[in-house]
């Protein structure tokens, strides 16, 4: 549904992207995670057609999204990492628009809107300016701004950030929702856990490259998890260890005649991942601030 394919992005002598390729099929949720300034929402911008790249391909579905832009925004739902919403305009005005915009008229719109609406649970608020809506409340109206029509393929850009448990919950239920559908789901995100509950492939960008993709456990295979080890004496210090056998260590540590109280034995997670690649990876002369 994404293909995109050595992408190039300069701002002056800086490259927000330098050969950025990623692809998301129908049906994935696809994390793409990197620290600030890795080049996640130029590719967002890109994407959406708000931004031209100086080089590079993109395909949406069967269009060439450089030359056939408005076809390939067609099958697009957004949810900005800012939000983009009519404030005056109540969190159903604002759908209606959206829904205008993606061919729906009369009932067929109606329903869709309410369907979205019930999704997010919104119900309640729908007839609200959105203006005086909390900010979860607002980050839901501005995801379900992205839902309605049931576009092809998602861009969610931090669609969580400063949200409530409530709001997080009821995001990442829609968004599985979409893609067990058929929508191909792109999502940035820096709170890593959500990706866990996704069940999300990863994408790690970094100095405008993606420079690992993969399942969580492939990509964190390697890594060394940690043994957490505390002793019945209270005069011996907790010990913690980083390991990729825990087994062995741990028998290691019994035959060293120190009795343990407690053991805890954490794998490794994306928090690792991130640590791993930032120590092995150079910084490129090229990345964006």
């Amino acid at each position: 549904m994404l293909d995109a394919q050595e992408l190039v992005k300069r701002y002056g002598r800086h490259r927000a992207l330098d050969g950025f390729d990623l692809t998301v099929a129908p049906g994935e949720i696809v994390g793409l995670i990197g620290h600030n300034g890795a080049g996640k929402t130029t590719f967002v911008e890109i994407v959406t057609g708000l931004v031209r790249p100086d080089a590079g391909r993109i395909r949406i579905g069967p269009h060439d999204a450089l030359r056939d832009g408005r076809a390939a925004r067609g099958l697009l739902g957004v949810a900005p990492q800012e939000l983009a919403l009519y404030g005056s305009a109540t969190a159903r005005e604002n759908l209606k628009l959206l829904a205008g915009l993606a061919g729906l008229r009369g009932r067929r719109r109606d329903a869709e809107i309410d369907r979205v609406l019930d999704e997010l649970r919104l119900t309640a608020v729908a007839d609200r300016p959105t203006g005086i809506l909390s900010g979860g409340q607002r980050r839901r109206v501005q995801a379900a701004t992205a839902m309605v029509g049931c576009p092809s393929l998602l861009l969610l850009d931090e669609p969580t950030a400063g949200a409530d448990p409530e709001t997080r919950a009821a995001l990442l239920a829609a968004v599985k929702a979409r893609a067990a559908a058929g929508a191909a789901v792109l999502y940035t995100t820096h709170y890593l856990p959500e990706l866990v509950d996704l069940d999300a492939t990863l994408a790690l960008a970094r100095a405008g490259r993606v420079i690992a993709r993969g399942t969580q456990d492939e990509l964190t295979r390697d890594l060394p998890g940690e043994l957490h080890v505390t002793f019945a004496d209270p005069a011996v210090p907790e010990m913690r260890l980083p390991t990729t056998d825990p087994g062995a260590d741990l028998a290691a540590l019994l035959t060293s005649g120190r009795t343990p109280a407690s053991v805890d034995v954490r794998r490794p997670g994306l928090d690792d991942l991130y640590r791993s690649l930032e120590a092995t990876v150079p910084e490129s002369d090229h990345a964006a601030a």
